[in-house]
């Protein structure tokens, strides 16, 4: 039977967001608008000055930071698709809220690496008026454009209440996304200078760590929205978020079958440029990074509880997806920065080549990755507010 307008307004009510809500979203704001400050000063001051980046390691922690961000909004597309795009009805009611944060998380990306461009108007402007469609560079700000466009558009469906139309919106969101993720992960792929990254296998770890990202990124903010609110979890979104555990666990396995055979390519044979940034990633500068971040918290540690609780206990998954979203930061740094630290003529005896490249961000990058997380924590307790919850009134 049919909800009245009486018991829909009233259950509304029931669940309207805390002062808690409110206060995260102006925090967050206040975070986002000094991220903002900093990165505004980066073009007055210039990008050399400001930022820790150098000629032999061009790309930096903002260039990390937004593969982060674009991943994750690329695995929430993919994971919510599951259920409204592909009819599977248990993953329902996770759909609106799903959509809403890859659509945070895309503006977050886009904000964090429009400060890492010295000149991000030119890229829209040029985009237009001068494709390069030789340009893995290109088709990826492109591909990225039209995701955002259908994101958004399947998003307002959702909420106008027409859920075949949004089901549309969102094939042609995934379609879109699948390629400019996979597109993403041939940037670094194809680069032959960097052998850390060349290989034809970049495109397919991105996609399926953009899944394993979605998938964490669904059961801790949804958790979260329901802790900070003060609402009670209904069974249909339990069921949920019982169902995307269980994706997530699998694709945890998966990131670790990559994960195995990368380090493996990496050591058997010695080949030269990637066995010394193997090195550096297990035994080396970043081995920290990769044990305790990457393998510990990011892959072990959230399979082996999820598979404890069976994808019942909703608390101790999100807790373990919270730091594998931690971890995952860090993969992502890992990969863009070790990526760039072996010299291209290393082993050649030349005078005063060092072994490995040193890059550490500066404080003000930090403050610039931070405004970052602002946008998107700031867009996420906002939307918590202005849709109540995200509630599925079908």
């Amino acid at each position: 039977m049919a909800e009245t307008r009486e018991a829909v307004i009233g259950r509304e009510l029931a669940i309207a967001p805390s002062k808690a809500n409110t206060w995260l979203a102006l925090i967050f704001g206040l975070i986002f608008a000094v991220g903002t400050a900093v990165g505004i000063y980066g073009f007055i001051a210039g990008h050399e000055h400001v930022f820790g980046i150098t000629r032999e390691v061009p790309w930096g922690v903002l260039i990390s930071t937004y593969v982060f961000f674009v991943v994750t909004s690329t695995g929430l597309c993919l994971t919510s698709s599951i259920g409204h795009v592909f009819g599977v009805k248990s993953l329902m009611p996770i759909a609106s809220r799903s959509v809403f944060l890859a659509i945070a998380t895309i503006l977050s990306g886009f904000a964090v690496i429009a400060f890492e461009l010295e000149n991000p108007w030119r890229m829209a402007i040029y985009n237009i008026i001068s494709p390069n469609l030789t340009s893995n560079i290109w088709w990826m700000g492109t591909l990225y454009g039209a995701y955002l466009f259908f994101m958004l558009v399947e998003f307002a469906l959702l909420k106008m209440g027409h859920h075949r139309k949004a089901g549309l919106a969102g094939l042609m969101g995934v379609i879109a996304g699948v390629a400019a993720h996979s597109n993403l992960g041939a940037v670094f792929g194809l680069v032959g200078a960097k052998e850390f990254w060349h290989g034809p296998y970049m495109p397919i770890y991105f996609i399926a760590s953009a899944m394993m990202s979605g998938g964490a990124a669904i059961i801790f903010f949804t958790w979260l929205a329901y802790k900070v609110n003060g609402w009670e979890i209904d069974a249909k979104t339990r069921k949920a978020l019982e169902v995307t555990g269980k994706i997530y666990a699998l694709l945890l396995a998966i990131v670790m079958f990559f994960t195995t055979w990368k380090i493996i390519a990496g050591l058997a044979g010695q080949p030269p440029g990637k066995y010394e940034a193997t090195m550096a990633l297990i035994a080396g500068p970043y081995a920290f990074n990769f044990w305790f971040f990457e393998i510990g918290l990011g892959l072990v540690l959230p399979f082996v509880v999820i598979l404890a609780v069976k994808a019942r206990n909703i608390p101790a998954m999100a807790i373990v997806s919270g730091l594998a979203l931690l971890s995952i930061f860090v993969m992502r740094y890992d990969l863009v920065v070790v990526g760039q630290i072996v010299p291209h003529y290393e082993g050649l005896g030349i005078v005063d080549m060092p072994h490995l490249y040193h890059y550490s961000p500066t404080f003000l990058e930090w403050l610039v990755v931070l405004g970052g997380f602002g946008l998107c924590g700031m867009l996420f307790f906002m939307g918590e507010r202005l849709f109540r919850g995200h509630l599925d009134e079908h």
